[in-house]
């Protein structure tokens, strides 16, 4: 966590290469995310911090959630801040890599815990405090990973001509709406839909001033069915099961 956090500032303080900002900006033309959309980082970092802190407490006791997703998030916060690093040296391979990794590592414990997160009483710590700071990190990398990936393609000419790059970046919404709604549907989790859901909305606006119609109106329909299929999955089906 602490690695993560201080690769950032670090990296804005010293003017260390390229910022992330510059990095993603560089070869955006297949698929962009409006720059406020990153403010998402703050809330998400807030969560870590509590997640961190609760660790660090003496009252708090192992359980199995934190035993599932303690060394994932160690991996994860160290690929965010290596990935910061990469970004700035411009190397490009490494952030696919290392962003697409991140997310791996946390998408694996929450479907291997899905049924032990689903029974997680309301108020329990490990919902609030481990389940759901994780699981929004995970759903702002499923959107962030394949604009990646897709810029560093767009950049180096190494898109397929198979398809138009619009119809690219619109098969990178579909498989990130999709994944959001198949994890939700298995964890109840709506940290992990919401930040998909933000992320396909900023798209919208980015590819709307670009003006492309196509794939700015075809994000805010996947960004509306991740937010709506999201709240009918985690609150309709808790309250069938009540």
């Amino acid at each position: 966590m602490v690695f993560a956090l201080a690769t950032g500032q670090l990296q804005q303080l010293v003017n260390l290469g390229q910022s992330p900002a510059e990095f993603a900006a560089d070869s955006d033309a297949t698929l962009r995310v409006v720059g406020w959309a990153f403010a998402i980082w703050g809330p998400i970092y807030l969560g870590l911090i509590i997640y961190a802190v609760r660790q660090l407490l003496p009252k708090t006791h192992e359980t199995e959630m934190l035993r599932a997703f303690g060394w994932p998030s160690v991996l994860a916060l160290l690929g965010i801040g290596w990935w910061i690093l990469a970004a700035a040296w411009d190397q490009e391979l490494a952030t696919i890599i290392l962003i697409f990794g991140s997310l791996i590592v946390l998408l694996i414990p929450l479907l291997q815990k899905a049924d032990a997160i689903r029974s997680l009483a309301k108020g329990d710590r490990d919902r609030w405090m481990t389940i759901w700071p994780l699981a929004a990190l995970a759903g702002w990398l499923t959107v962030a990973a394949p604009v990646n990936l897709l810029t560093v393609a767009t950049g180096n000419g190494d898109l397929p001509a198979i398809l138009p790059p619009t119809a690219w970046a619109l098969v990178a919404v579909v498989v990130a709406a999709s994944l959001g709604l198949f994890v939700t549907l298995r964890t109840r989790v709506l940290a992990y839909p919401l930040p998909i859901a933000w992320g396909l909305l900023g798209v919208f606006v980015a590819e709307q001033e670009k003006g492309n119609a196509v794939l700015a109106f075809g994000s805010l329909a996947a960004s509306l069915l991740v937010l709506g299929g999201g709240l009918i999955i985690v609150l309709g089906l808790r309250r069938a099961a009540t």
